[in-house]
């Protein structure tokens, strides 16, 4: 779908576009072809994808794709893309007229056969990710475009200035490909911050027993809860100073150490400990 066409749509539907959705569509065809390339995609896939918008990538999924689940908040562009993609139907195509974060909150779909590929809009991205993402029922790959920020987050290694909670909660289940820039121009209308495609792949063995999940979280937040305090003393909300002394020193960590020199396999060994 080009420029032109978004615009003529648009226009024509006299639908004006909201900031607070986060509905800045993606329509330079190259970029499009490539997160398709990226999310190496088969006729048997099962494709997730949140906030089509206008339908340029859903065009493409469609073609590449089995079946292709899209879920879109906004009514005037659920019509558009009813009208647009009325040559197919379920099981090849499903149009769902919902807020996607309140319904992946509800439905208790099992989402491990999925792909999600989208460009997700920015305002609720991570809180989509977070929902999504982590957990036994988290898709097998995740292709998705949003602010770089949030991307480099993502992809993010101990110590970087990046690392954080929203990393050790995804990379948990999910190991880390890689990252693309896609120019605001690239977008219609162009947004003010720059934008990043990644690309990750969920583990095949977990780290974690699911039944500790709860426990990771509560110490991974606890610990970013004021970056440049020691863990240690963050920690103490929680447990007693004298086990995460001993805590530490099992695994070597210094009692002076903050959370972002810790990797992602030292926090999952702290919570193993601290929960035996």
């Amino acid at each position: 779908m080009k420029l032109s066409e978004m615009r003529e749509t648009l226009e024509r539907r006299d639908i004006q576009l909201t900031r607070s959705l986060g509905q800045n569509f993606l329509h330079d065809g190259h970029q499009l072809e490539k997160i398709v390339a990226t999310a190496e995609l088969v006729l048997a896939d099962k494709v997730l994808e949140i906030g089509p918008g206008l339908g340029p990538l859903t065009e493409l999924l469609l073609a590449k794709a089995g079946k292709v689940l899209a879920i879109e908040k906004d009514g005037r562009l659920v019509e558009v893309l009813q009208e647009r993609f009325t040559a197919f139907a379920p099981p090849k195509f499903e149009l769902m007229h919902a807020d996607a974060l309140e319904y992946l909150k509800h439905e208790p779909r099992d989402w491990r056969d999925w792909k999600l590929v989208a460009n997700l809009p920015y305002s609720v991205a991570s809180p989509i990710l977070v929902e999504l993402a982590c957990g036994v029922r988290a898709p097998k790959m995740l292709v998705v475009t949003l602010q770089l920020e949030v991307a480099q987050r993502l992809m993010a290694a101990t110590d970087d200035d990046d690392y954080g909670v929203l990393t050790l909660l995804v990379q948990l289940d999910f190991e880390p490909r890689g990252l693309f820039k896609i120019p605001p121009g690239c977008f219609y209308p162009s947004p003010d911050v720059d934008s990043a495609c990644v690309q990750l792949v969920r583990r095949e063995v977990p780290l974690l027993p699911e039944e500790l999940r709860k426990n990771f979280v509560r110490l991974v937040k606890l610990s970013f809860s004021q970056r440049r305090k020691m863990m240690l003393k963050l920690l103490k909300q929680d447990w007693p100073k004298e086990r995460l002394a001993a805590a530490f020193g099992e695994l070597n960590i210094s009692v002076q150490e903050r959370a972002e020199k810790l990797s992602l396999e030292q926090f999952v060994a702290l919570t193993k400990i601290l929960v035996s």
